[in-house]
């Protein structure tokens, strides 16, 4: 497991400027995502506690997002470059250093916990691990929106990422881990690729009920 994150960290490190100027907006571009992630956030606004981690959060675009959105959001990444980079371009904001599967998070504190294309870098058998990190973090009520790469085969499918290895998952075994980690998945999208590769994007909408 160290060596897998010390190779994602050291691979982000190492684009950050390059990633930062082609996802800062990319958004603007997505309309079925940019729905998702304002739908997570009138949710999460209506649970009552506003408080979200934007976990793998990159350059910051996304948790600056959030809290136009009306979130109290702050964001966490393994890469502590992309971290100093988000506090230079969102300086209002919160963001530190962290692993998904040691969040820096107290018990049930959060509202909400967004995973924007995340989780992609973690290998199959470490996801079970990471989902239930999530669902620590998570208030009763709160919610995870989580964006992946799908496929339509029965197996998660490892690709070369342009960054570093990632996998591609089919969205009803994804749906069944969280739901194996104690959340309740009550929404999907799919949609056409938005890249060469061919898989579909996926965002799945769940909920801790505690």
């Amino acid at each position: 497991m160290a060596e897998h994150h010390d190779a994602t960290r050291a691979a982000y490190d190492g684009v950050v400027e390059l990633y930062a100027s082609l996802f800062a907006d990319r958004l603007e571009t997505r309309p079925f995502a940019r729905a998702m992630v304002a739908a997570f956030a009138e949710l999460v606004r209506a649970s009552g506690n506003p408080l979200t981690a934007d976990v793998g959060c990159g350059p910051g675009h996304l948790t600056a997002m959030l809290g136009d959105l009306g979130l109290d959001a702050f964001g966490l990444d393994l890469s502590p470059a992309m971290v100093e980079h988000a506090r230079r371009a969102h300086p209002a904001l919160r963001f530190d250093e962290a692993r998904m599967e040691a969040l820096p998070v107290e018990d049930r504190a959060l509202g909400g916990v967004l995973a924007h294309y995340s989780m992609i870098h973690t290998p199959p058998a470490e996801l079970p691990a990471l989902l239930a990190e999530q669902v620590r973090v998570l208030a009763p009520g709160g919610l995870l929106l989580v964006s992946f790469f799908a496929t339509d085969g029965a197996e998660p499918v490892r690709f070369d990422h342009k960054v570093t290895p990632a996998y591609s998952w089919p969205v009803d075994r994804f749906a069944a881990l969280l739901a194996a980690a104690g959340l309740v998945p009550f929404a999907r999208l799919l949609h056409d690729p938005a890249s060469e590769r061919g898989f579909l994007d996926a965002h799945v909408l769940a909920r801790f009920e505690g």
